[in-house]
């Protein structure tokens, strides 16, 4: 059933309005708005943080709300009502994947908030490969599609080889700027008219090449990963410039790809087939997708390995694998079970240490986060995870101070490992 509040943006919106996209994860989404750019849409991104965008969404939103929703609210809202815009001339989009959590509610949120202050008026995109919502002026053609794809390998590669080189680095700022400078160039080659394969394995060998020139100095630090809900994970202003703060304190940040729960949310339409039987006639095209993700994945950690600086990503096929063992691969409301096996794949993989980032109001995250930790620890005694709750009300100061403390444990743990060795 459509929503009431529905507006559609028109093909004639698409000539002169500016659509502003809430931020999640920076360098993803600056490749994947110089992509619809280059189709003919407007598209800004939300950079704004501060305290004003939590009080916006709670303005704007019931106070139950989970922090994400509250926050992708509060920085629409933020910006509709900061006079720089002129509210006829804006539409706002949101990507879904049209399952539960913010995949559903999160375009009604933001229709109620505008219809609150009478800016009803304002469409609301609802950016998803699933039919939930259709609009004349605004089309996913195979083209773009394809072309989101390379956003996304690209994008987790430069987030991957940046955490690996900025805790090192001689020049404080040099892999940031040579992020800029990739992110900058690859927009612009996703927008050209033909996206050629060999080109694009040509640019991933460059960008590792690039950011194994960076001088660095390699010193003892304790690998930190961080996991949970996705937006909590990722955006700074949800977790308060959280990897940031880690590599302050003297960690390696170790984050999980946007590809990963690419292939997961492909991989549970594949389950739904072979569990209950449904998506009997788009199962084959989801079989497909899976293999096509994987495929890429895999090029580009076998280009990392060659180079030999850098630490290469775990086959999804092993990530599955691990989350058989303690979580049944039916549990997928919200990160489901991904969330567990990103955190056992972490612990194998070397990355002990680990941040699992719990929103407020996001049960599906406790339940498969904070409710595994017992559990993973029988399994691993040597994992050290911490849980940081993140929400409009939550003091910074507990929550670093939680985080020191995790940080002293990883510290001990790793002299210890050295005095044993020695």
């Amino acid at each position: 059933m459509q929503d009431k509040s529905f507006v559609p943006f028109t093909e004639e919106m698409k000539k002169d309005y500016t659509i502003l996209v809430p931020n999640m994860l920076p360098i993803h989404f600056k490749l994947l708005l110089s992509l619809f750019r280059s189709h003919g849409y407007n598209l800004e991104l939300l950079e704004s943080d501060g305290p004003q965008i939590a009080e916006t969404g709670l303005k704007y939103t019931h106070n139950d709300t989970c922090y994400p929703a509250i926050l992708v609210v509060g920085q629409l809202m933020d910006a509709v009502l900061s006079g720089k815009y002129d509210t006829d001339k804006i539409a706002l989009i949101m990507f879904q994947t049209g399952g539960g959590c913010r995949a559903s509610n999160y375009i009604s949120l933001i229709r109620k908030a505008l219809k609150k202050a009478n800016l009803a008026h304002i469409p609301v995109i609802s950016l998803n490969f699933n039919g939930m919502e259709n609009h004349p002026g605004f089309k996913l053609t195979p083209k773009i599609l394809y072309s989101m794809i390379y956003a996304v390998c690209y994008g987790d590669l430069i987030m991957s080889l940046v955490n690996q080189v900025r805790p090192y680095e001689i020049n404080a700022g040099d892999a940031e700027k040579l992020a800029d400078r990739w992110t900058a160039a690859l927009g612009g080659e996703l927008a050209s008219e033909k996206i050629r394969y060999r080109k694009i394995k040509e640019n991933y060998k460059k960008i590792i090449a690039d950011f194994a020139k960076i001088p660095m100095v390699r010193t003892d630090r304790p690998k930190v990963g961080i996991v949970g809900e996705i937006f909590v994970k990722y955006s700074p202003l949800a977790n308060n410039d959280l990897e940031r703060f880690l590599i302050k304190e003297g960690a390696e940040v170790v984050v999980p790809g946007l590809i990963d729960f690419c292939l997961y949310a492909i991989y549970n339409s594949i389950m739904d087939y072979k569990l209950y039987g449904k998506n009997k006639k788009t199962y084959p095209v989801w079989k497909f997708a899976f293999w096509l993700f994987n495929k890429k994945k895999n090029d580009i950690s076998q280009l990392i390995k060659e180079e030999g600086t850098f630490d290469g990503w775990t086959e999804f096929d092993k990530i599955i694998d691990i989350a058989a063992n303690v979580i049944s691969l039916a549990v997928k409301m919200g990160e489901g079970w991904l969330l567990t096996s990103e955190m056992m794949e972490l612990a194998e993989s070397g990355c002990k240490n680990i941040v699992c980032t719990q929103p407020f109001g996001c049960l599906p995250n406790h339940i498969v986060g904070k409710g595994m930790m017992k559990p993973l620890k029988e399994i691993m005694p040597d994992i050290n995870i911490v849980a940081i709750d993140y929400d409009a009300g939550a003091s910074r100061v507990n929550q670093e101070n939680r985080l020191k403390l995790m940080l002293s444990n990883a510290k001990r743990i790793m002299d210890t490992d050295k005095t044993i060795k020695a």
